[in-house]
């Protein structure tokens, strides 16, 4: 194992987090915060460590898939430990195990809180607290291999074991391009929101954290009511890009390379919008003598999909309340999730469309046994080792969420409770049902509970196997192993 080339990365990945905690220092600066003294003492010796260690560069800077899985594990684990402090020693939030469950749920962008009262945070923790959501939603190691040069297919196996999704591809002959691509629609999607959140009265602040959680999928409000509050216009807005940032990002590279004909041939792109329009559909029918007006009902409607199916976890009202067919629908769309290469959790509609579509074919195989048929994704066949790779991450998402389900029961809590905790961090969605609703939170869960969902929004968000690698005695006693 090139145990050299994992450390100098997870010191580019400190001196990458000491950057970016400048953002809530510069907005301590304006606010005249005292406790931008935190934020700005940790990015500091977040820089000095980075940079020292990164004065010492490996001779050997090839990475392969078990390094760049047990890099991308790492990397998550510091950045949620180091991202965490300044709530922890400033006091805002005291308990260190809140703190991390808090802030892996912001890099994750997973959005379940344990604070019972966000308004009473700093503007500074705020602002850190969404943007994490923003850093998480497209991947820090995606940003570091656009900067760092590496040989052996280094690259795409960093963005494999980051990146969600069945497979990774290029969109350009180069990774490091590709990866450039995508963090430049990324910025633009976000600031496009951003000002059309400001044309509807919003402050920059407020919208850049909204615009922070809505990007990444993320879901952490800065106000108790999360959405309830904000006018429709706000919340269709919202609605709309949670739903775009949960498509497929290689769809809006084709449309601006006008590539037309590529982008709608992604099937999985247009499932994920008809999943949405019927969800929305039945859903608005099923509430609608909840609400006053068509319109508020279809609002609502299409807020929570696209919030749940993107796995943001926003809220716009108490969806816990609507009727059992709406509510079931919404757990099933926190499993489905968002699109593979988005910044949305879940399965991903690929896999589901795959797994369905192999089921098919075998019932297919057993009325006429002679006949060869392979499964197809966008009018090409889909390659066995993908369809393996499917069968075995379902296998192991049903073994993690059953452990995580019977390590969270000896809380005592109601069954939907339980089973709702595990899905929402799983599937990085944040909301739950029942004592984990859209008006609850997770602080009253134990602590041993908290840390078995922090690893669950770290395995959900890591697509499961790069945080399982931690946990194999061989890569454990080579990673330690001094190398001469």
């Amino acid at each position: 194992m090139n145990v050299s080339m994992i450390r100098y990365i997870l010191f580019q990945i400190m001196r990458i987090e000491g950057v970016l905690m400048l953002l809530p220092c510069l907005v301590a600066a304006y606010y005249r915060e005292s406790v931008g003294v935190y934020y700005i003492s940790i990015a500091a010796a977040l820089l000095i460590i980075g940079f020292v260690g990164c004065l010492f560069k490996p001779k050997n800077n090839i990475v392969y898939l078990k390094e760049g899985c047990i890099s991308t594990a790492l990397s998550w684990i510091i950045m949620s430990i180091f991202g965490c402090l300044p709530f922890c020693i400033s006091g805002e939030i005291p308990s260190f195990t809140d703190a991390l469950f808090e802030t892996v749920s912001g890099f994750t962008t997973t959005g379940a809180s344990i604070l019972n009262d966000i308004e009473s945070l700093s503007r500074t923790a705020l602002m850190w607290r969404s943007f994490t959501h923003w850093v998480g939603g497209m991947g820090v190691l995606v940003f570091l291999l656009a900067v760092i040069p590496m040989s052996g297919g280094s690259n795409i196996n960093l963005m494999r074991a980051e990146s969600p999704g069945p497979s990774v591809g290029k969109l350009v002959p180069k990774l490091r391009y590709t990866a450039r691509i995508l963090y430049l629609i990324y910025f633009a999607m976000t600031v496009i929101e951003t000002i059309l959140l400001m044309c509807g009265g919003v402050g920059l602040y407020e919208s850049l954290t909204i615009a922070f959680g809505t990007a990444g999928t993320g879901g952490f409000a800065i106000l108790n009511t999360s959405f309830v509050t904000y006018t429709p216009y706000i919340q269709w807005v919202t609605a709309v890009f949670m739903m775009l940032f949960a498509v497929n990002f290689n769809a809006y590279y084709y449309v601006i390379m006008r590539q037309f004909r590529k982008a709608a041939l992604m099937e999985e792109v247009r499932w994920f919008f008809l999943i949405v329009v019927a969800s929305t559909g039945v859903i608005f029918i099923n509430i609608l003598k909840m609400y006053k007006t068509a319109f508020e009902a279809l609002t609502h409607a299409f807020f929570q999909v696209t919030s749940i199916m993107s796995t943001t976890g926003f809220g716009s009202t108490d969806f816990d309340l609507w009727p059992t067919p709406s509510k079931f629908i919404l757990v099933l769309l926190m499993f489905i999730g968002a699109c593979a290469g988005s910044t949305g959790g879940g399965i991903k509609v690929s896999r589901i469309v795959v797994l369905m579509k192999t089921i098919k074919k075998e019932i297919y195989s057993y009325i006429h046994p002679k006949i060869v048929r392979k499964v197809s994704m966008d009018g090409h066949p889909v390659e066995h080792d993908v369809i393996r790779s499917i069968n075995v991450y379902m296998a192991t998402y049903i073994a993690i969420f059953a452990v995580s389900m019977f390590i969270v029961s000896f809380n005592g809590y109601d069954l939907i409770t339980t089973f709702t905790a595990v899905t929402a961090t799983i599937n990085n969605i944040g909301p739950g049902l029942s004592l984990v609703g859209p008006t609850c939170n997770y602080s009253f869960l134990s602590g041993l509970t908290k840390y078995t969902l922090i690893f669950d929004m770290l395995a959900g968000r890591l697509e499961l196997f790069p945080m399982l690698m931690l946990f194999q005695p061989v890569l454990i006693k080579d990673l330690f192993k001094t190398h001469k």
